[in-house]
């Protein structure tokens, strides 16, 4: 059987055509061979002789003299006017342009340089020798690599005392700096000599930290700024919130008062896509979400309070222990809580209710992370008790539309890969790092690696998605690198994920549909049931067919041959 496949496409396509043309073999020296000269010479057979026509050189080295190269700077902001000109006078500028452009010279410059633009430009289109024509019709082959990761560097608290490393921010520029911040989580421990000290690492001297940033109160929630990569904020045990400018050393440049500052520790505290950059926000276990401004943190510009019930009560209000916002979606963000609901908020809302849009409600214990997904905007992730959930914004009031199998350990961290759709992490109280790539497997973990002994309570991967850092109770950051197939975007996993996405979404709301016909169809029966009457006369002889019936089983039972002869006989009659 023969197998072909053929291929067509038009000649205008390939560009322009190379003409080739085949020439016949032509003789060009014929030197015939002279007799009288074999007498000097002797015949051999095998005859192996290499003809090398470059000449021979022996080896040599040669030294060139070093340049030296320097790096110098230069802001040009605008040149080439005459000195009688001030380039800040827009007015003399536009009437200096306008003299030159009725200059016959200028036209003709412009006639020139316009020809032989123009002739580069159809020389380049012409064909393009760099083009491949079967690129996108052939599949790329290749075999990828098995899930796989290894650790490639530890960071460790270089105090006697080891704190829980509670959160992670990867430097947004190179990635070669890590901010840690540590603290302890143990409201009653009694050591007084606990360090109040977070840290930034440098990814090529793991053994001392880069920088030491120095509090009085320790802090649970650090985040670089991406707009401008020296700030750093920071959400303290004791409420306050405090940014550091690491081109002035560890110091905090500012902190914000405590009595106008959260009651609670501050689990998040994020950045805000201002045109400034100087704009962030922080959420606390004491129900309220507040908004700052670093170039004034005298008092919060806006507050919030998690009270689900509308009412805008401070002691009806939800504690937040965790915090996500996107930039897809810049009015809204989420919050995670200690009673296990996720609040969906939208800041532009008119009043303080209104801004709480939507609540979520599925896990059992505290939401520990929250995330939106970085491709579909309307889709999250939620980590929690035992079991991580995927929620969409579509279906207000059905459950999750994914999740994964109910663990032994509490899951304690999670986030998205910033590079595939389809993957996502998640940290567990035994020491164990699970990636997650629902495209391949639903039920298990793509790759599950054991990274400590000691639970692992905060996770962050580097925007390359290669990279990923956890810290452990007692303080140790593990850099883990992971195998090119969990972090390389394949062909068509876009379209791939939102389509699962989809169908798991209508799923969600068809069965919900059908679960509330169900309870409507049983409202109307037990409704319908109580509306007939019933005779007390037909309830009297169904129960006393019942007793009876009761008593002759259980008489057969024993093997006992008692005739009910008599009663069956007044039963008759009172029929």
């Amino acid at each position: 059987m023969e197998i072909k496949f053929e291929y067509t496409r038009k000649r205008s396509d390939f560009g322009r055509p190379c003409n080739f043309s085949d020439l016949p073999a032509e003789v060009t020296v014929d030197i015939p061979p002279d007799p009288s000269l074999a007498e000097d010479f002797i015949p051999q057979d095998p005859v192996d002789f290499a003809l090398q026509h470059a000449p021979v050189m022996a080896l040599h080295e040669v030294n060139t003299e070093r340049v030296q190269a320097t790096s110098r700077g230069m802001n040009h902001v605008e040149g080439g006017w005459p000195k009688h000109i001030d380039p800040k006078n827009t007015d003399l500028t536009s009437r200096y342009r306008e003299e030159v452009e009725r200059d016959e010279m200028y036209t003709r410059t412009i006639q020139h340089l316009g020809t032989l633009m123009e002739h580069c430009i159809r020389q380049n289109n012409a064909i393009d020798i760099y083009e491949e024509y079967f690129a996108d019709d052939e599949e790329e082959e290749g075999v990828e690599d098995p899930p796989s990761a290894k650790t490639i560097s530890a960071f460790r608290d270089p105090n006697k005392v080891r704190r829980t490393a509670t959160h992670l921010s990867w430097h947004p520029d190179s990635g070669k700096e890590l901010a840690v911040a540590y603290c302890s989580l143990e409201f009653q421990d009694k050591r007084r000599d606990i360090p109040c000290d977070s840290y930034i690492w440098d990814m090529e001297y793991p053994y001392k930290p880069f920088l030491t940033l120095m509090l009085s109160s320790p802090v649970l929630t650090v985040e670089y700024n991406p707009k401008d990569w020296h700030h750093l904020l920071g959400g303290c045990y004791n409420g306050q919130i405090v940014y550091w400018d690491t081109r002035k050393g560890g110091l905090p440049m500012e902190s914000t008062p405590l009595e106008l500052s959260h009651r609670d520790p501050v689990y998040g505290a994020i950045w805000l896509p201002s045109r400034t950059g100087t704009e962030c926000f922080s959420a606390s276990t004491d129900g309220q979400v507040l908004w700052w401004d670093i170039r004034k943190l005298s008092q919060p510009s806006e507050r919030l309070i998690l009270d689900i019930t509308r009412e805008d009560q401070l002691q009806n209000a939800l504690g937040a222990i965790s915090l996500d916002f996107s930039l897809s979606m810049p009015t809204k963000f989420l919050v995670g809580t200690e009673q296990g609901s996720i609040i969906n908020c939208n800041r532009d809302a008119k009043t303080p209710p209104e801004k709480i849009a939507n609540v979520f409600n599925g896990h059992i214990g505290a939401v520990y992370a929250v995330a939106r997904s970085p491709f579909n905007p309307k889709v999250f992730l939620s980590v929690g008790d035992w079991t991580a959930r995927i929620w969409s914004e579509e279906n207000l009031d059905s459950s999750s539309i994914m999740e994964t199998k109910c663990h032994v350990p509490y899951l304690l961290d999670g986030c998205w890969s910033p590079v595939k759709p389809s993957v996502f992490f998640t940290v567990k109280s035994d020491g164990t790092l699970d990636v997650w790539d629902f495209l391949f497997h639903q039920k298990e973990p793509s790759l599950s690696i054991k990274m400590s002994n000691d639970p692992l309570l905060s996770l962050r991967p580097q925007e390359n998605g290669r990279i990923i850092g956890c810290g452990t109770r007692q303080g140790t950051i593990n850099i883990l690198e992971i195998s090119s197939g969990l972090c390389t975007l394949r062909k068509n996993e876009k379209s791939l994920t939102s389509t699962m996405f989809e169908r798991e979404a209508r799923r969600e709301k068809v069965l919900q549909d059908k679960q509330r016909e169900l309870q409507v169809r049983a409202q109307l029966l037990a409704k319908a049931k109580k509306e007939e009457p019933e005779d007390p006369q037909q309830v009297f002889k169904q129960a006393r067919r019942d007793f009876f019936s009761v008593i002759k089983a259980e008489q057969q039972r024993r093997g006992e041959t008692v005739s009910l002869m008599s009663e069956s006989q007044e039963e008759q009659e009172a029929a």
